[in-house]
């Protein structure tokens, strides 16, 4: 025992040094540190992984495709004149409460933008690309011949019908405008509202979506009627759980169709939230020459509004449903490649209309180039049902357009308008049987001249599709940045 002990004691101290030397090894290796890191991203609720439910992809590759191809290519794209300019009425009156809770603080207010400074190719309604398909139906069509069809010009099409009565009462082309308008709407899924009187050109990058102050009860009730009065199935007992952050509703029991619209908008909600968190007002200047503030990633607001803690645990899966709206509308700017690639993009400034046109073929090629789009033939393919729940879908969220003129904060309507009708022509375009018909008889390979437009979307749809599109990328973009300051 004598003996044993004094080996122990001998070799004791060397013991120690070794397990010294190894920790230090350890520790300079990174082994720890990436036991920390383990932790810590095991502890981050916005540390996303796994598959997109109902998608044929994951997280990490959305977030590496988004942010290295997608990202860079959409924040050089809208700050051109024809995506800056966007055309909307903020004067509607609410059509469903009365509130007169408007937004007093300054960051609210829409600053408006000098005539002089839209192109005159957005400004110029005479341009016969801007014209609707119900133009050649009315007098100013038949007076100038942009209606009429001839081989040898107006001239000769009038003498070769000059037997025939050709005058037409004001009140039949003023039916025949309202039919072709009822046609040209029956795809829309969202309340156009850009012909309309009090309708005014605003210039997106002077009014950049960020967190405005607009808060408390109206803020809460526009979300409130959004999801209690528009999504489906929802019943007493589930209504009793909704606050002000909605909480991930049980969606094994409902069909895809359901749970699909619940996902898009649970997705464009937890949008709108990350870019509030990410641009907000961090401190108030009262400089007189710098009255604009502050303005910045603010960490504690994006975990109130995600983190389990304060969400009951459902904020992971409110940002899991940002990644599921952005392949929906990822899925609708390739399925409308061919059409958007014969787009003029046109504002009257050649040099710049020619970089835009380019850049959109390249942004195009790579979306194509995406390997798990969302499969939007999944949805609505069940049958007489899915009739009805196509209907369901366009009712419901022109309910959501109209929900939007009832937000009492000018910028935050603006952006909430720009942004609901962005889906809703994402939409109509992966449910547009014009689009399908088109594509199938092989229009978009024809040259320009001879493509009768069977499927068309406005310049106001356009921007606010590539827009929107924007603002969900923005938000994966912004994701990233949330999490290295969590880590």
């Amino acid at each position: 025992m004598v003996e044993y002990g004094g080996q122990l004691n001998r070799w004791l101290p060397r013991l120690m040094i070794l397990l010294i030397l190894l920790y230090w090894t350890a520790r300079t290796s990174g082994y720890f540190a990436a036991l920390d890191d383990a932790e810590t991203n095991k502890n981050c609720f916005c540390e996303l992984e796994g598959s997109i439910n109902d998608c044929s992809c994951d997280v990490d590759t959305v977030d590496h495709f988004n942010n290295m191809k997608i990202y860079p290519r959409l924040q050089s794209l809208l700050v051109k004149n024809f995506f800056r300019f966007y055309k909307v009425n903020l004067r509607q009156d609410c059509p469903f409460w009365h509130d007169d809770s408007r937004c007093s603080i300054r960051f609210c207010q829409v600053e408006n933008c000098e005539e002089k400074a839209i192109p005159q190719g957005i400004k110029d309604k005479g341009e016969h690309k801007e014209k609707s398909a119900s133009f050649k139906y009315t007098r100013e069509a038949q007076e100038t011949g942009d209606g009429a069809v001839g081989c040898s010009g107006v001239e000769d099409f009038e003498s070769a019908l000059g037997f025939l009565d050709t005058s037409i009462s004001d009140q039949a082309h003023k039916e025949f405008e309202l039919w072709a308008k009822h046609d040209e709407a029956e795809e829309d899924f969202c309340i156009l509202d850009d012909h309309e009187e009090g309708s005014q050109y605003v210039d997106l990058l002077l009014n950049p979506e960020r967190y405005t102050g607009y808060r408390g009860d109206s803020a809460h009730r526009i979300w409130k009627s959004i999801y209690l009065e528009n999504c489906f199935g929802g019943n007493n007992a589930t209504a009793n759980k909704f606050s002000n952050y909605v909480p991930h509703l049980d969606l094994r029991d409902v069909c895809l169709e359901q749970r699909a619209f619940y996902r898009i908008i649970s997705g464009l909600h937890s949008s709108i939230n990350i870019h509030l968190c990410s641009k907000y007002l961090l401190s108030e200047s009262k400089d007189f020459l710098d009255p604009q503030g502050v303005w910045g990633p603010n960490v504690k607001e994006f975990k109130r509004r995600f983190s389990p803690e304060t969400t009951s645990g459902e904020g992971p899966h409110w940002l899991r449903n940002l990644y599921f709206i952005y392949l929906v509308e990822l899925r609708a700017l390739a399925k409308a490649a061919p059409y958007l690639r014969r787009e003029e993009y046109y504002t009257g400034i050649a040099e710049e209309d020619d970089e835009v046109k380019l850049a959109i073929n390249d942004m195009l090629s790579v979306i194509e180039s995406f390997q798990s789009h969302f499969d939007e033939n999944a949805l609505f393919s069940s049958g007489i049902a899915s009739i009805k729940f196509k209907h369901d879908y366009k009712e419901k969220f022109r309910n959501i357009s109209r929900i939007m003129s009832c937000v009492g904060c000018d910028k935050c309507k603006l952006w909430g308008k720009l942004q609901t009708q962005g889906l809703g022509t994402a939409l109509k375009i992966l449910y547009s049987e014009k689009l399908n018909l088109a594509t199938e008889s092989g229009i978009w390979d024809k040259p320009h001249i001879e493509a009768d437009p069977i499927f068309r979307l406005s310049r106001s749809e356009i921007v606010a599709l590539f827009n929107a599109f924007g603002r969900l990328s923005n938000s994966i973009y912004e994701m990233e940045n949330f999490r290295r300051v969590l880590r």
